[in-house]
């Protein structure tokens, strides 16, 4: 392994505190819990999972929510899943999401609080959900 200059030191340890930044919990009301089994993993949640982070950071939402991940949700068919867990919204968890998706949820749910209806696979009864 080729020495690092201190340059080079000083970037990777600000890239890695960054990496343990986006883990805090504290100050973060929001958060996305990507399914990351064996099935989903297979399915394509580490895309989603990386694609809804790239998202995050994009629309400057780093600091609001925390995205994580959690073994099978039960949901096999259709991984890979997302949890989303925001205040004022009912919690959901949406299916098929692959990367493309990832930014209409961020879009969506956490920008504009609308639902995505055509990856809803689990949700709260109708009678709770405000309209």
């Amino acid at each position: 392994m080729a020495r690092m200059t201190l340059d080079e030191l000083r970037a990777f340890r600000d890239a890695k505190r960054q990496d343990l930044a986006r883990r805090d919990v504290e100050g973060k009301d929001i958060q996305i819990v990507v399914g990351m089994g064996t099935c989903g993993i297979a399915a394509g949640a580490k895309l989603t999972f990386d694609a809804l982070v790239e998202s995050i950071q994009k629309r400057g939402l780093e600091n609001k929510v925390l995205v994580r991940q959690t073994g099978c949700m039960g949901l096999c068919y259709v991984e890979p899943t997302v949890e989303v867990i925001a205040p004022g919204m009912p919690t959901v968890i949406y299916g098929k999401m692959t990367k493309d998706a990832a930014d209409e949820l961020v879009q969506k749910h956490l920008v504009e609080g609308k639902l995505l209806d055509n990856h809803i696979f689990d949700r709260p009864a109708a009678d709770i959900v405000k309209k």
